[in-house]
């Protein structure tokens, strides 16, 4: 079992558009933990962690269903949290 953490920065029209209550639902259909948030540049802040298949599902479908709004992406892999995070929120 291989645990990763994924930080995804999106950009575009990602704020005012459901974004983050959509990653959430989506993660609910994904083992995963971790947060989505706002900043204040505009720019939306996704985390998740578990499993790399379930992180990998999950990212994959926040682009299919948010690919209209999403300019650009930047990923950044970093070491799970120890214990990794529980579940997956809106974070403000």
């Amino acid at each position: 079992m291989s645990m990763v953490r994924r930080r995804v920065y999106y950009s575009g029209r990602v704020q005012g558009v459901g974004f983050r209550l959509t990653s959430q639902q989506l993660a609910g259909d994904h083992a995963v933990g971790g947060y989505v948030r706002n900043l204040p540049d505009g720019r939306v802040e996704l985390v998740a962690e578990g499993e790399e298949a379930e992180v990998d599902a999950l990212l994959e479908a926040v682009h299919r269903r948010m690919h209209d709004f999403i300019r650009n992406f930047q990923v950044v892999a970093e070491p799970p949290d120890d214990p990794p995070l529980a579940e997956f929120t809106i974070r403000h």
